[in-house]
């Protein structure tokens, strides 16, 4: 992937704009009252933010320009369902957005091979099926299936799952009235939702408020499990100083964090 050239889709990286915090927050409070134009020039002026993620993929075979279309939809993403009531970085927010965003179309698009003793089967099944079907004039079980051909059910079911068509995340599933509805949508993801690891970007950028001490006795009690008593022998301090850190360093996470 060639990502050295100096215009990509059509726009010349090298004379991007780079807008300042102020600017910035100008810009977003004109976007919440949906000034189109604002938005474009926000868009514009985190085009950087594309490229930097879009070098991540350098050893992808995709073509520089699809990359750069496909992050651009990122950033679109994060900048409609940005909350700078989060006290998070726009930019912090906004690259996760658009790697997922690339991560999905590369997924998406990665041809699934299928071995050539899949693929048999699952055309052996598919053979009995139709010919069981002209002279039943009814469906056959996959155990009528496996019986006519020798192969165990199980198998069959496998190979001819194999052979489908992979369905992406973004297929729609219903239209109406202009509003589409996705196999996103659809599907529930506790693990993953959106304002889980948007908490965890704010509890990121919280973390940095602490001091360098109290970062790690954060990390050593609650990341890697660590008693008081075992912080204390590691960094050599007593048992009452690092409960008083620990006490600390918390009540300023939940300051921020408020």
């Amino acid at each position: 992937m060639a990502l050295n050239k100096v215009e990509i889709c059509g726009v010349n990286t090298a004379r991007l704009p780079l807008l300042k915090n102020e600017e910035k927050e100008a810009l977003f409070e004109r976007i919440k009252e949906g000034d189109l134009e604002a938005r474009e020039l926000y868009i514009k002026g985190n085009l950087r933010l594309v490229l930097s993620v879009i070098r991540r993929f350098g050893s992808s075979s995709e073509n520089a320009d699809d990359l750069f279309q496909i992050g651009c939809i990122g950033l679109m993403k994060a900048i409609d369902h940005f909350d700078p009531t989060l006290n998070v970085k726009f930019s912090t927010y906004a690259v996760p957005m658009i790697i997922g965003e690339i991560r999905r179309y590369l997924r998406d698009n990665n041809s699934i091979r299928v071995s050539r003793s899949l693929r048999d089967t699952a055309y052996k099944a598919i053979y009995a099926r139709d010919g069981y079907v002209k002279k039943n004039l009814k469906e056959p079980t996959i155990m009528e299936i496996a019986e006519e051909i020798g192969i165990p059910k199980e198998e069959i079911v496998y190979a001819m799952d194999a052979i489908q068509t992979p369905m992406s995340l973004y297929d729609p599933v219903y239209t109406e009235g202009g509003d589409t509805l996705y196999v996103m949508d659809q599907i529930s993801d506790k693990k993953n939702r959106e304002e889980n690891w948007i908490e965890v970007l704010a509890l990121n950028e919280a973390v940095k408020k602490l001091t360098e001490r109290e970062r790690q006795i954060i990390r050593l009690r609650f990341y890697e499990g660590k008693t008081q008593m075992e912080v204390a022998g590691f960094i050599r301090i007593s048992q009452a100083q690092v409960s008083r850190l620990e006490k600390n360093a918390l009540r300023t996470l939940r300051h921020y964090l408020r």
